[in-house]
C-alpha cells in the first residue's frame, strides 16, 4: 500500500451477530469492509480495573489529551531524526521500528505489556505512569537534539570561517605576522577586504579617507575570487575614522589580532568541535531511534486504554472482552472515509437516536443536540464527532 498508512481502532459489541460469538462478529465486520479498502485484524485488550463512572468519564478526557500529546511527541522525534539524517527518507525508514519490529508488524502482533504496565493496577496509575514516560522521552530527546544542534552550529561557523571569502573567513592561516605593526604606541595595521572591481578606486583613495594614513603603506596580502585583502598602516589617533570611511565605501574592515600559535590552536579547535559533533550525532541518532519506538509504543498503549474506557462507557458492565469485538484496520487516508461510511451504514443503530436513516436508507444524524452532548461527555470518535460505536483513526508518520 503506497503512501501514508492510516490505522483505525474499532470496538463493537458482539451483539452485532445473533450468536454473540466474537469470531462470528469479526467475520461480520470483515464482510462489512471490502478487502480493497483495508485489512482487518483482531486487537487484543486486557480487562483493566474499573473505578467509578465519574472517574471513567474524567479518564476518557485525560486519555484524549494524552493521546494527542503522544502523537505530537512521535512527530517531533520523527522530525528530529529526519534532520539528523539530513532528510534521507530511506535511512529514516530504517530507524523507525517499534520493539525491534516495523510499525505494521508491531500493530499486527500487539500485546499489552503486562510486565511494564500491570493490568491489575488502577487505570489512574497506568495513565499517570504512561504520562510520565512520554514527558521523559520528550525532554530527553529535546535536550540531546539541542546539544547536537548547538555543536553543529558552532562547527558550521568555524568551517565557514575557514572556507568563506576574504570578507568573512578566518585570517589566522592567511596573514603573516611580518606585515603587521606590533607594539607601536602610535601606529597600527588595518586589514581591508575590497571587492575586486573596487581595487583601483581603493588604491586611489585610501590615503585620503582620513587624516594620518601612512602614504604608500597599502600592501596586497592575498586575493580570492571575490575580494582582495589589503594591509594599510595608519595612526591610531584616526584609526576609527579610517575604518568608518572604509565601511562607507562598501569595503570590509577585518578585525584581526595576531596571536602566537593561533593557527595551530584554531585547527585544534575545529578538530575538537568536529569530534564533539560526530559523537553527539551518534548519541542523538541512537536516542532518537529508541525514543521514537518507545513513544509510539506508549501512544498505542494510551489508545488501547482509550478504547477500553470508551467501550465501558458505551456498552456498559459487566464487560468481558471475549464478548466485545475490538479490531484494528490498516488502510489509506483516502480509503478510511469509505470504511467509516460502511461502518456507519451497518452499525449506526448502535447510536440509538443519535443516528437514523432517510427514506433511501442512508445514514443521517437526526439529533444534533444529542450528538453534541455525547461528544462533550467523551463519547466520540476522533475529531470530536459523535460515532455510534467506538472508533479511532491515527497515522504513524
Amino acid at each position: 500500500m503506497s503512501g501514508p498508512t492510516k490505522y483505525i481502532l474499532v470496538s463493537l459489541p458482539t451483539s452485532i451477530v445473533p450468536s454473540n460469538h466474537a469470531e462470528e462478529a469479526l467475520q461480520a465486520l470483515q464482510g462489512t469492509i471490502s478487502k480493497d479498502n483495508g485489512t482487518i485484524m483482531p486487537f487484543r485488550i486486557p480487562e483493566f480495573k474499573i473505578g467509578t463512572l465519574d472517574a471513567l468519564v474524567q479518564q476518557a478526557d485525560e486519555l484524549g489529551k494524552l493521546a494527542a500529546a503522544c502523537e505530537g511527541v512521535v512527530v517531533k522525534v520523527g522530525d528530529a531524526l529526519r534532520n539528523i539524517l539530513e532528510g534521507d527518507e530511506d535511512k529514516l525508514a530504517q530507524q523507525k521500528n517499534v520493539d525491534d519490529k516495523p510499525v505494521d508488524h508491531y500493530l499486527r502482533s500487539f500485546s499489552w505489556n503486562k510486565v511494564k504496565y500491570r493490568a491489575d493496577k488502577p487505570l489512574g496509575e497506568l495513565i499517570d505512569s504512561l504520562h510520565k514516560e512520554i514527558i521523559s522521552i520528550d525532554n530527553d530527546i529535546k535536550t540531546k537534539y539541542n546539544q547536537y544542534n548547538q555543536v553543529k552550529t558552532n562547527l558550521t561557523g568555524l568551517q565557514r570561517k575557514q572556507t568563506g571569502n576574504l570578507s568573512t573567513r578566518s585570517l589566522t592561516t592567511i596573514v603573516d605576522s611580518s606585515i603587521l605593526i606590533k607594539d607601536s604606541e602610535y601606529l597600527e595595521t588595518h586589514l581591508i577586504a575590497v571587492p575586486k572591481q573596487g581595487t583601483k578606486e581603493f588604491m586611489k583613495t585610501y590615503e585620503t579617507l582620513s587624516p594620518m594614513v601612512v602614504p604608500r603603506s597599502a600592501i596586497r596580502v592575498t586575493a580570492d575570487d571575490e575580494f582582495v585583502l589589503f594591509a594599510v598602516t595608519a595612526f591610531k589617533k584616526h584609526g576609527q575614522e579610517f575604518v568608518h570611511k572604509c565601511r562607507e565605501m562598501k569595503w570590509t574592515p577585518r578585525d584581526y589580532k595576531y596571536v602566537e600559535g593561533g593557527k595551530e590552536e584554531e585547527q585544534k579547535e575545529v578538530e575538537r568541535i568536529a569530534r564533539d559533533e560526530r559523537k553527539l550525532w551518534g548519541e542523538a541518532l541512537r536516542l532518537g531511534r529508541t525514543g521514537w519506538g518507545e513513544s509510539v509504543m506508549i501512544w498505542i498503549h494510551i489508545l488501547t486504554l482509550r478504547v477500553f474506557v470508551e467501550t465501558v462507557l458505551r456498552y456498559g458492565l459487566p464487560l468481558d472482552f471475549d464478548i466485545e469485538l475490538t479490531s484494528s484496520m490498516q488502510t489509506s487516508p483516502k480509503l478510511a472515509k469509505r470504511i467509516k461510511q460502511s461502518l456507519d451504514s451497518a452499525y449506526s443503530y448502535l447510536g440509538g437516536n443519535a443516528f437514523g436513516r432517510d427514506k433511501k436508507g442512508r445514514v443521517t444524524k437526526d439529533d444534533s443536540d444529542l450528538s453534541n452532548d455525547m461528544a462533550a461527555a467523551g463519547h466520540s470518535g476522533d475529531g470530536g464527532n459523535y460515532s455510534a460505536y467506538v472508533y479511532y483513526e491515527f497515522e504513524i508518520i
